[in-house]
């Protein structure tokens, strides 16, 4: 159904000031990724102007991203590594930094003209499974960055539209930072500025004391990667109106006996009691809730909004299927918001010191039927990227990341407050989370069509 038209390599211009092969060393935050795989995100418009042609489109998206990769020059490089040797020549640890080589992004041209806008949104039924072709570098992981491009574009035209999709290479940087670069793409696209409102800070940031290189204890990548394959998913969104989000919010506080509860931690503890249920676990089975949280603000003195890396981690709480789901929902949303008070920056430390004596790799294996992993943010500035020809009318990703339990958060397109959901789970437990009735009283029964 998608059909490749054209393939390049997009570069810095003008190319990045800096010595021939300087390292861009990587943090810790950013060596836990090297496992799992690239983000994919995407954007879907709708209605393009008929004067604006496809191939006007494909000059300007080009030529902006080649500006917009000298400011994050890093994006153009790939991953290299070093190896530390011993007296008898035995590998005792590896050294990975981005090599700032300017070898360019990679930019598709694709065509899909028998799916339409429609087909794409798919009102009232599950993600299309055709839009993983949207994306570049499926089943890859960041490591394999040292041969991949860090960023990898495919624009497909649509019969009625096109689809913007873009794999970014998540040990490189997160989402705040995916989305920080995607909005200076779309700001240099939109206006031809050649300098954007927010430069991105590159420096990396590394703990008191500690200098860079950080030196892996493996001496091969089959060490520490983890190429997982899930068995088939149901992939679905689950939007949730600014006024169904207040009402859940006030039961979570009132039951807490508070009003700091917050609307994600709110969502967050219903959708880990609904598909807790939805699985049928037993009561004496421990579940576990996993969220992203960020350290940018977090840590003392904080990092700029603008720094370019990754700066989160992952908090997890447990609690027995019983116990989860024999509490109201102010009691799991209570245990997200003590866990999110407590990450504070003595905590972001300790957790700092620990991964540099014991690394541990995110890995898709690692999440089980007992677990949901929560990531993204509802506060990302998704629908903000506009390239010039106007809004995007939703937003969707590829297949990487995709485990039973999964569970990622978009805006609503129609702002307010409002979230989309994008929940994977096995099929059996997809059908029973649609039948949940705590989950039916709260979520809207459609996505709706934002069409003109």
């Amino acid at each position: 159904m998608v059909h490749l038209i054209s393939k390049c390599l997009v570069k810095a211009s003008p190319p990045p000031k800096h010595p021939a092969g300087q390292k861009c060393h990587l943090a810790t935050w950013d060596l836990a990724k090297l496992s799992s795989n690239y983000i994919q995100k995407g954007h879907l418009y709708a209605n393009v102007p008929a004067t604006i042609s496809i191939d006007n489109i494909i000059h300007n998206l080009k030529t902006s991203l080649s500006t917009t990769l000298h400011h994050f020059y890093p994006l153009a490089g790939r991953f290299s590594s070093q190896h530390e040797l011993d007296s008898d020549g035995k590998v005792t640890g590896t050294f990975v930094f981005i090599d700032c080589n300017n070898e360019g992004a990679e930019f598709v041209h694709a065509e899909a003209k028998s799916i339409s806008v429609e087909d794409v949104l798919a009102p009232n039924s599950d993600v299309p499974i055709f839009i993983q072709s949207f994306f570049q570098l499926d089943g890859a992981s960041n490591y394999d960055g040292h041969s991949f491009s860090l960023v990898a574009v495919q624009l497909t035209v649509l019969a009625d539209g096109i689809f913007l999709a873009c794999s970014f290479n998540h040990a490189a940087a997160d989402g705040t930072s995916f989305w920080h670069f995607m909005n200076t793409w779309a700001e240099i696209s939109r206006t031809k500025t050649t300098v954007p409102s927010r430069p991105p800070v590159l420096d990396r940031y590394f703990m008191d004391g500690v200098k860079p290189p950080l030196k892996l204890p493996v001496s091969h990548e089959s060490d520490f990667i983890d190429r997982f394959s899930p068995p088939p998913l149901r992939e679905k969104m689950f939007h949730f109106t600014s006024e169904a989000i207040a009402k859940l919010k006030a039961k979570a506080n009132e039951e807490s006996g508070t009003n700091n509860i917050s609307s994600y931690q709110s969502i967050s503890a219903l959708i880990w009691r609904c598909i807790s249920r939805a699985r049928r676990l037993p009561a004496d089975k421990l579940t576990t809730c996993r969220v992203s949280i960020q350290n940018r603000t977090r840590l003392e003195p904080p990092l700029s909004p603008n720094y370019f890396g990754n700066s989160y981690n992952v908090l997890s709480m447990t609690a027995l299927a019983g116990e989860l789901l024999g509490n109201g929902i102010g009691w799991a949303a209570g245990r997200i918001h003590e866990a999110v008070v407590a990450h504070k920056d003595d905590t972001i430390r300790v957790i700092m010191r620990n991964w540099m004596e014991s690394p541990v790799f995110s890995k898709l294996s690692l999440v089980d039927e007992s677990t949901v992993a929560i990531s993204s943010s509802p506060r990302f500035d998704m629908y903000g990227c506009e390239f010039g020809w106007g809004k995007a009318v939703a937003l969707r990703s590829g297949s990487a990341n995709k485990v039973d339990g999964k569970v990622m958060y978009y805006p609503g397109w129609e702002g307010g407050g409002s979230v989309d959901l994008e929940v994977c789970l096995l099929p059996k437990f997809m059908t029973a989370l649609e039948s949940d009735p705590e989950f039916k009283d709260v979520v809207s029964p459609a996505v709706p069509l934002h069409l003109p």
